[in-house]
């Protein structure tokens, strides 16, 4: 206890709090995304945390509103990673920036890639996010397609290319794809590519 003063020491109270707030959600990253499941409760994240209930609930409603910010909290990051990327990338580069990005933060950190793309089918409290983050996803991809042609046709490219890279990396998460990281984003990066290709493609009459 007297460490645990020691180390609030001259830290302001709203600064505690989101720093207890940071810990709690870091914890519920590494208990949702582990290996085989997502069985988390209040008692398990704040025994992990070393918090007591009370700071649990100083932040968090319940237990499924926990997960629903985890699961919000990782978006985030791959929504700011993925963007980041495009801008500081050359337009001949964008595909391969977006999919490396990516691949940082869902392969090279698997808890988070557990929590975006596999937790939905696991979690209840969180069963429909996935769904509704989507179109965000949707699109980053649709505006680094090349411009011009039907934007229904755009969209529908962009929804297909989603769908298959989130295929692509649960399966490589899973441990079902048994490929190196460097053939997963060579494959990935010309999958974009080749929709780009498709989106230059004339409608047919």
């Amino acid at each position: 206890m007297d460490s645990t003063r020691r180390s609030w020491a001259g830290v302001g109270i709203e600064e505690r709090r989101r720093l207890r707030r940071e810990r709690l959600l870091a914890v519920g990253v590494e208990l949702i995304g582990a290996t085989g499941g997502t069985g988390v409760n209040v008692r398990a994240v704040c025994r992990t945390a070393e918090l007591t209930e009370r700071y649990f609930y100083e932040s968090f409603a319940d237990r499924d509103t926990f997960v629903r910010e985890v699961y919000a909290h990782v978006a985030a990051r791959a929504r700011d990673a993925l963007a980041r990327a495009v801008v500081s990338a050359p337009p001949t580069g964008r595909a391969e920036a977006a999919v490396r990005a990516f691949v940082e933060l869902m392969v090279d950190d698997p808890a988070k890639g557990r929590v975006l793309l596999l937790a939905p089918l696991r979690e209840p409290a969180i069963s429909r996010r996935g769904i509704e983050l989507a179109p965000m996803f949707v699109s980053l991809v649709r505006d680094e397609l090349p411009p011009g042609g039907e934007e229904a046709v755009r969209h529908m490219i962009a929804v297909g290319v989603v769908g298959a890279l989130t295929s692509l990396f649960m399966s490589y998460l899973e441990g079902e794809l048994a490929v190196s990281r460097d053939t997963l984003v060579e494959h990935c990066v010309a999958l974009v590519e080749q929709a780009g290709q498709a989106g230059r493609s004339p409608a047919r009459g």
